[in-house]
């Protein structure tokens, strides 16, 4: 255990050095994304949302289900944070340049990462939810908690655990409640409230019977066109 804390150290004195290395715009586009990243992540369980609207049943409840399934992952982390009182490396590695960003105050406990918590659960709970996504996703959870390395107020084993503590919630949630959840947005989307009907949308059956008289118009002017 002690030999990965050493590496873990040396590693995050490697980033460290580097990120001290990089010219300053690139430094500041590392303090964007570290907060950044999270705004994305919330337009992103919107646009999953809104393309779910006329999706089943199903697809509208994973839809729901990523940003809740986000938030069970930082409920754990910030869970273990509680439970582990690691100091934050800014202040703990000796000979460590300053932190790009100023260092958390004593008592806000470095491991795990929630910002990669947050990353890890939001990755696969919109990977789960929106095929072909992951592609975006993954490289923007890993970049995540990256950046929480490289501004200098993370261990790598902090983002590491924060990442996968993030991403295992997410899948077990998602998987578990997709079924209650479907049969309740199969339930909304029946509903006589205007308003509970849009927030769910109105599935597949609406948006095909919506398109349909437009298909159906042509065969029958054909048909009046014959006599």
């Amino acid at each position: 255990m002690n030999t990965l804390l050493d590496l873990s150290d040396r590693l995050y004195l490697d980033v460290a050095d580097f990120a001290h290395s990089t010219p300053h715009w690139f430094q500041w586009l590392a303090e964007v994304w570290t907060e950044a990243g999270l705004l994305l992540f919330g337009v992103l369980f919107l646009a999953g949302w809104w393309r779910s609207r006329e999706g089943s049943s199903r697809a509208m409840a994973l839809a729901l289900l990523a940003p809740l399934a986000t938030a069970f992952g930082y409920v754990v982390s910030e869970a273990f944070k509680s439970l582990v009182d690691e100091e934050r490396p800014c202040r703990a590695v000796a000979g460590a340049p300053a932190s790009l960003v100023a260092c958390p105050p004593h008592g806000d406990w470095s491991f795990p990462s929630n910002h990669s918590a947050i990353a890890g659960a939001a990755a696969i709970a919109l990977a789960l939810s929106w095929r072909g996504i992951v592609w975006l996703t993954v490289p923007m959870a890993l970049l995540m908690a990256f950046s929480r390395v490289f501004v200098g107020v993370h261990y790598p084993h902090d983002v590491t655990v924060g990442l996968l503590v993030g991403a295992l919630v997410a899948f077990v949630v998602m998987r578990a409640a997709r079924r209650p959840v479907g049969s309740l947005v199969g339930t909304a989307r029946s509903s006589r409230n205007s308003a509970v009907v849009w927030c769910a949308g109105r599935g597949q059956a609406a948006h095909a019977a919506t398109h349909a008289p437009a298909h159906s118009e042509q065969p029958r002017r054909a048909r009046h066109g014959a006599y």
